[in-house]
């Protein structure tokens, strides 16, 4: 892990986005951390980041953990039943073989 303040990463940004490959790069503003620079591979892992970091789906999944901690949720076997039901009527289409693994 790296660490540049403002001015250095503004005077090298290319030479700052190339180490971020490796690892992430703190970015400093009068010695504290304002900022982090991250590689990204591809799509995928770019899609991750941002969710992981969504005020509005964080919102929606503590909103749903209330919900289950207040008995309003499905079990497991039934969520997949709901699943397979919402495949069938939508004649085979959606999110292709793209399935969360059994526990």
């Amino acid at each position: 892990m790296k660490i540049a303040s403002v001015a250095e990463v503004k005077a090298r940004l290319s030479s700052y986005l190339k180490a971020s490959a490796t690892g992430p790069v703190v970015v400093t503003r009068n010695g504290k951390a304002v900022a982090v620079l991250l590689g990204i591979q591809d799509d995928e892992e770019l899609e991750r980041v941002l969710l992981a970091h969504s005020r509005k789906l964080r919102a929606i999944l503590d909103a749903a953990d209330r919900r289950i901690d207040q008995g309003a949720g499905i079990g497991y076997d039934e969520f997949w039943q709901e699943v397979e039901s919402a495949k069938r009527s939508q004649g085979g289409k959606g999110s292709g073989n793209k399935r969360l693994p059994k526990h």
